[in-house]
């Protein structure tokens, strides 16, 4: 028993929960071969089968059944452990998820108010949204739609916002109507869910060209592959923005309209905890509208801070 981990018990309760063990993978954001091993790892360190499973189901054993009500109360243990440890330490420790971008100064905007743990996953919008519901962060800075935070439970505050711009080819850095440039959207919705949902919605209220791709190509190289074999500027996703440009390219500026990508703090609208408020306030007070209000900008329509 000594060797049975706390986060091998949270695996065991999310399978009983999904009866599936690609769908308790997703849900646990991990590899689903790596969450069968880490199973029959708990299985054979208790010493009993908690699943019947084949290739079509999954179902508790009565042993797996006996023993989920008691290992939930040991999680809820554990998880009150920590918030209490965490109480008495004065600096209750926070989980903070991100995309690609943080404000330069979080750390020192947050120091006062709580120890800020920043977790080591970049992971997409949607992905650092759904861990935030899930209660695996306490607060991440992403993409959100007003859908997907009724949908999860979260509320969101505006931190950050980008200005988009078009690369293109050749030497003209001069202004470029929204209308005359192209926007990509890329076949792997696992990691561009939330960029394809904000490209379709700018390609059909602007009128830029729609480009499907399937080679990861929103970034690095392959977007500038595809920007030198478009007709059009291309209009460059935040993810990108801090690639190099190579020489032979250009910026230009998107007018008529000018187009921003909201970054909002997101939190679960039932949070009581004071750290994870006290880091709302601190890193969103000031902040402003950051341009996304300003007459000729554009916003999707379920952007929460339109």
């Amino acid at each position: 028993m000594t060797s049975v981990e706390l986060r091998q018990l949270r695996y065991f309760v999310a399978v009983a929960e999904e009866l599936n063990f690609g769908r308790a993978a997703e849900r646990l954001l991990i590899a689903g071969p790596s969450l069968s091993q880490q199973i029959k790892a708990l299985e054979r360190d208790l010493g009993v089968r908690l699943f019947d499973r084949d290739r079509r189901s999954v179902s508790l054993t009565a042993a797996g059944s006996a023993l989920l009500p008691h290992t939930r109360a040991l999680l809820e243990r554990a998880d009150d452990l920590q918030r209490r440890a965490g109480r008495l330490s004065g600096s209750e420790p926070v989980r903070l998820g991100y995309v690609n971008w943080l404000p330069s100064d979080l750390t020192a905007r947050t120091a006062t108010v709580a120890q800020l743990h920043l977790d080591a996953w970049v992971a997409p919008s949607h992905t650092q949204a759904a861990r935030v519901a899930a209660g695996g962060l306490d607060l991440a800075v992403c993409w959100v739609r007003t859908e997907d935070l009724e949908e999860r439970g979260l509320r969101a505050r505006l931190i950050g916002a980008d200005r988009l711009y078009a690369v293109a080819g050749g030497g003209d850095t001069s202004d470029v109507a929204a209308r005359d440039t192209a926007v990509l959207l890329d076949a792997d919705t696992t990691s561009w869910s939330s960029w394809n949902v904000y490209a379709e919605e700018l390609a059909q209220d602007t009128g830029a060209r729609a480009v499907r791709i399937s080679n990861g190509g929103i970034t690095g190289p392959a977007f500038f592959d595809h920007v030198r074999r478009c007709s059009r500027p291309v209009i460059n996703s935040p993810k990108g923005q801090t690639t190099p440009l190579p020489p032979d390219l250009v910026q230009r500026p998107v007018t008529a309209p000018e187009i921003y990508w909201t970054w909002s703090l997101v939190w679960r609208e039932n949070e009581d905890r004071p750290a994870v408020l006290a880091v709302v306030d601190a890193l969103c007070d000031g902040v402003g509208d950051l341009g996304i209000r300003a007459p000729g900008a554009w916003l999707p329509d379920g952007d929460p801070h339109r």
